[in-house]
């Protein structure tokens, strides 16, 4: 997965900010919204990033697939994304 072609991100003290330049319009992902967007842009699968989420804060697997899902319906509805 990358970022589409006309977006682009930059790392904040919160998390990172996408802008995409041919709209104007941009997004804010928090620290957890960022960590996901990092771990899908170096093509690991939401199921991995889910489990790895899971471990590190002692959540329940299904609700980090449910978040990590959440991510990346909005990260490609808003064509912030090209597979």
């Amino acid at each position: 997965m990358n970022l589409h072609p006309d977006v682009v991100s930059t790392d904040t003290d919160d998390g990172t900010v996408l802008l995409n330049q041919r709209t104007g319009r941009y997004w804010q992902l928090n620290t957890t919204g960022a960590h996901v967007l990092r771990q899908l842009l170096a093509g690991r699968t939401p199921h991995d990033i889910a489990a790895d989420l899971a471990a590190r804060h002692h959540l329940d697997t299904a609700r980090a697939e449910q978040d990590v899902t959440a991510v990346l319906t909005q990260l490609r509805s808003a064509d912030l994304v090209a597979a």
